[in-house]
């Protein structure tokens, strides 16, 4: 396993191979699989993202509490008939998010990418590429083992649970990872890669994890909507030429540190930020203290 970027680079220039060469070989290694093996699970997961990125976009969806809902077919119809300001595609990349996060909110099927809070950026993210762009669903597979590749430093070097990190170890983690996809697809460099991860970490460093009423539905949504926004506009600035002072590896080390300075009640207890308002601890009585 590759512990970090330097060292992934390296090894990709030492062995000519791209970032999802080195993931794929790596994933055959450790779970003695075959590479059809390893495709063939690449594309049960990415069937799994397409669903929940598009279910809510023409049925809404409402969440088990009935707190939140709809906002995905709300955000889609906006595309299709507004004019929106972010124009159609970040608009219907922001109602797949959403949708992802109404099928998680409603108990339904979703791929935690890397986590169930902001599982809807990537997937959103994968599909909007697709749609726009028309990328075969081999070269989205070989996008998610980048975005993996991505996830996997930042699991193993901070944080990606909100429990620890914030927020911006969760939505920070999953732009992280689509912004390096979106690379990907768009056929940059290794070194591109990271620093649109490392563009989408410092968009949000610091961002708190405060949902209300304690479950993985509001704010998590709107910032899963953001949190594709951000990949997409990291991918743009480092294909722009945009270069990043500090690099991909420090950057996720002061993200890491960041986290472990939160205090407690801003790291998901529900205490602090958004959910310690009066009006969450109105929610909190209407919908869980029956």
């Amino acid at each position: 396993m590759y512990t970090s970027a330097k060292s992934m680079m390296d090894a990709c220039k030492e062995q000519n191979k791209t970032i999802y060469e080195l993931q794929l070989q790596e994933e055959m290694e450790a779970g003695e699989l075959s590479k059809d093996d390893v495709y063939d699970y690449l594309r049960k997961t990415y069937e799994i993202m397409k669903k929940s990125a598009t279910a809510g976009l023409d049925t809404p969806i409402m969440s088990m509490s009935g707190m939140t809902g709809e906002n995905a077919y709300k955000v889609n119809e906006y595309a299709k008939n507004g004019n929106p300001v972010s124009g159609a595609l970040i608009t219907k990349a922001m109602a797949r998010a959403l949708s992802t996060s109404e099928v998680n909110a409603s108990m339904g099927r979703i791929v935690a990418a890397p986590t169930a809070g902001a599982s809807g950026i990537l997937p959103a993210t994968l599909v909007t590429m697709q749609d726009e762009f028309d990328y075969s669903d081999e070269e989205i597979f070989n996008a998610l083992l980048t975005a993996s590749a991505v996830g996997e430093i930042i699991a193993v070097n901070a944080t990606i649970s909100g429990a620890e990190g914030g927020c911006q170890a969760e939505c920070g983690a999953a732009a992280a990872m689509a912004a390096a996809a979106i690379i990907e697809l768009r056929g940059g460099s290794i070194n591109d890669i990271f620093t649109a991860a490392s563009f989408a970490l410092k968009n949000i460093m610091g961002l708190i994890c405060d949902p209300v009423c304690g479950l993985v539905e509001y704010p998590c949504n709107l910032r899963n909507a953001s949190g594709v926004v951000n990949a997409i506009i990291s991918a743009d600035l480092t294909l722009a030429g945009v270069e990043a002072l500090i690099p991909f590896d420090e950057t996720v080390g002061a993200m890491g540190n960041v986290g472990k300075e939160l205090p407690v009640s801003l790291k998901e207890t529900a205490i602090g930020g958004i959910a310690g308002t009066e009006t969450a601890q109105r929610l909190y009585e209407e919908f869980l203290d029956k």
